[in-house]
């Protein structure tokens, strides 16, 4: 019996329609399982187990522990030794007293013997202290003086934060391209910097240098946000040019999207807040950083503008590195004046014996770049991240 035309129109309607529904699925990125960030808890668990597996066969075969070759490090003077006396406690009581981590501090001056008495007390790891040679703290002999006089009087006139300081130019030269030099970091592969009068809301059970070092992660950050643009002018321009002169530093899968909103034509401003890292000595030890910092010296802008050593480092990472080696510490809760990182979900915070308000939380507000994280890394975004924008 011959079949209706209505109903041969209506049926190949309905069949249509099913087809570019599946099309559409299965085409459409929005479409594609998202990732997620590690469960802290199972983060905690994995290293137990293996820490217990290599108990058992250090016993039978002398093994080394599991322990990174790691240590804290921190930039201060010795009139913050109270400042950094609470940083340490805040670390202490969250994690390095289960852990005993080394601490490293660095100087321009030589530390004096109440700083070293304070801190050597507080910390449960060996504590080192190091003087930083003067030609990693002081004006590049090639340096314009008067230009970079001229910068710093300008700078004032127009209040731009640390503007007309000298000693801030060196600090964030020194954290671009000198730090991981130290004779004092020599032997460590990875490092967790500190400053002074910063707050852990959170415990931390597990160990975040060792989760690096097996997970194959390269830089982590709590805190991402906008740079001044006044302070950078021509930082952007200058990083395009080591781009266009060293293509084979530059990653396959990297994070430019993160960076740039039109493809690398200018840059959006987003950094990782550098005064929180977690992250392998080796990637700025590496030709490949070193080529970076040094082309971005010789360019004068830490001097002739006011380049910070967060977006230095920020660039670096997320255009030499694919995406998957940068590592967001969201249950790593933090705060240094004057923005909090709280972890989004109650559970979470409940889990993690959290005292921070998530109400504080910078994560989702307009000024972070957080959320562009999650979406270039395809990472599914925490349960209520909407009621803290």
């Amino acid at each position: 019996m011959a079949i209706p035309t209505n109903t041969r129109t209506l049926r190949f309607a309905i069949i249509a329609f099913f087809t570019i529904v599946v099309l559409y699925k299965v085409f459409d990125s929005s479409y594609a399982p998202k990732a997620q960030l590690p469960d802290v808890s199972s983060i905690a668990a994995e290293q137990a187990k293996a820490a217990l597996g290599n108990h058992k066969g250090q016993a039978n075969s002398g093994q080394k522990d599991t322990r990174a070759k790691a240590a804290f490090v921190t930039l201060a003077r010795n009139d913050d030794v109270w400042d950094i006396a609470k940083s340490i406690r805040h670390v202490e009581d969250r994690f390095n007293r289960k852990f005993n981590y080394d601490w490293v501090f660095l100087n321009d001056k030589p530390f004096d013997d109440r700083f070293k008495r304070v801190t050597t007390s507080l910390v449960s790891g060996k504590t080192k202290y190091g003087l930083i040679p003067t030609e990693h703290w002081s004006f590049p002999d090639w340096l314009d003086q008067d230009r970079a006089a001229k910068t710093r009087e300008q700078m004032r006139a127009d209040n731009v934060i640390y503007g007309d300081s000298v000693s801030y130019r060196h600090m964030c030269r020194f954290e671009s391209g000198f730090f991981f030099r130290q004779e004092a970091l020599k032997e460590y592969d990875y490092y967790w910097r500190v400053e002074p009068n910063i707050k852990l809301f959170c415990d931390l059970d597990y160990d975040p240098f060792v989760f690096m070092r097996d997970h194959n992660k390269t830089y982590g950050f709590t805190l991402s946000l906008r740079e001044y643009e006044s302070t950078i002018k021509t930082l952007w321009a200058t990083v395009k040019d080591f781009m266009a002169a060293h293509p084979e530093h530059i990653a396959k899968d990297n994070s430019m999207q993160w960076l740039s909103n039109d493809n690398g034509h200018s840059y959006n401003l987003c950094h990782f807040w550098s005064n929180f890292e977690i992250g392998d000595l080796n990637f700025w030890r590496s030709k490949a950083y070193i080529d970076f910092f040094e082309h971005l010296d010789k360019a004068g802008g830490f001097f002739y503008e006011r380049w910070g050593d967060a977006p230095v480092h920020s660039i670096a990472a997320a255009l030499m590195l694919p995406k998957d080696k940068i590592h967001f510490f969201h249950d790593i809760a933090y705060w240094h004046n004057p923005f909090t990182h709280c972890p989004t979900t109650e559970k979470d915070r409940l889990a993690l014996k959290c005292s921070c308000n998530p109400s504080d939380n910078f994560d989702w507000k307009g000024y972070s770049c957080t959320k562009q994280f999650y979406d270039v890394n395809g990472i599914s975004k925490p349960e209520g991240w909407e009621n803290q924008q």
